[in-house]
């Protein structure tokens, strides 16, 4: 369908460029008859000389970067072809300066515009293929860095049901359940690039109350919401990276602080933990770093990543919704 479109709008600007342009010749700077004038027996000529240059010469000089070459073929067949009209055509007797002045514009006119013409699609394909490009690239750097996500969180709730099946063998169906649930999340509602706010809000509880159950006794959870309109979409799993680094460096016997809030058309996540500031803290911004590179990807200028680590580590996250 584009490329129909394509060639419609070229067809199009060549009929608009000769019907301006044989009014012209005939109307406006010709001095014959239309019964006798010989601009309409040169027009065969010069509409071949055209379409010459503009399916042959042009795509072969500009694909082999000969534009000064181009340019010197072009002025000879200008002059030439000129020379031809005033000398067979009008056989006007002109000086060759005298042929040039009145009638090269009948022969250049229509060679620059075409060439001009030629220029500026190949432009605009050339474009829209550095677009397209642009976005593969995209996608497949979004792909990558969920694949860095899903695995991570997979594996840490199956190592909680792998211990409650040892430890707590009757509390395992439930985890299996909320494992269920975030599987078919993680798998295939997030496969979007985005998703209602609704079940991503969903998925984030469910992976709380996983975590809750997870770190009973170990550490304490303080996590609040309010939301005012859950009409959006988000890009799927960008909160609970933030949420997750809290719960994996966090120290035991210590609180997890989480606090969502969506107004009207922006959506914050605050997570706040204490963290051993001995340990080497390089991993504890790996999952943050990845969630920066899809931020810039699908927000960019839409949103603010703020983290501080003082006597706690804190992430506050904003981000416009769409």
């Amino acid at each position: 369908m584009e490329l129909i479109k394509k060639h419609s709008t070229q067809i199009l600007v060549h009929i608009l460029f000769w019907t301006l342009f044989i009014f012209i010749s005939l109307f406006v700077f010709s001095e014959y008859y239309w019964s006798a004038n010989p601009f309409l027996q040169y027009l065969v000529i010069l509409i071949v000389i055209v379409y010459a240059n503009h399916f042959v010469l042009l795509p072969y000089f500009v694909k082999q970067k000969r534009y000064v070459f181009y340019a010197v073929i072009l002025g000879a067949i200008s002059f030439f072809a000129t020379q031809l009209y005033c000398n067979v055509f009008t056989k006007c007797g002109c000086t060759i300066m005298k042929c040039l002045s009145d009638y090269l514009w009948q022969t250049l006119v229509p060679l620059v515009f075409f060439s001009f013409v030629w220029l500026l699609f190949k432009y605009v394909d050339k474009e829209k293929e550095i677009q397209q490009a642009q976005q593969e690239k995209t996608q497949m750097e979004l792909k990558f860095l969920k694949t860095q996500i899903n695995p991570h969180v997979l594996f840490n709730n199956l190592n909680t049901i792998y211990s409650y099946a040892l430890e707590k063998p009757n509390e395992t169906p439930s985890l299996i359940l909320k494992l269920s649930d975030n599987l078919k999340h993680v798998l295939y509602e997030s496969n979007a690039d985005y998703i209602p706010l609704e079940k991503e809000l969903q998925y984030i509880d469910n992976y709380i109350d996983f975590q809750a159950i997870r770190t009973q006794g170990i550490k304490t959870i303080k996590y609040s919401k309010n939301i005012s309109n859950t009409h959006h979409k988000i890009a799927p799993l960008l909160l609970i990276t933030c949420i997750e680094n809290a719960f994996k460096h966090s120290t035991p016997h210590s609180t997890i602080f989480i606090d969502i809030t969506v107004d009207d058309s922006s959506i914050q996540c605050f997570c706040r933990n204490d963290f051993d500031s001995n340990k080497n803290s390089q991993d504890n911004t790996i999952g943050l770093q990845n969630l920066q590179k899809r931020l810039d990807l699908l927000y960019l200028d839409k949103y603010s990543l703020e983290v501080q680590k003082t006597d706690t580590f804190s992430v506050l996250l904003k981000l416009l919704l769409v």
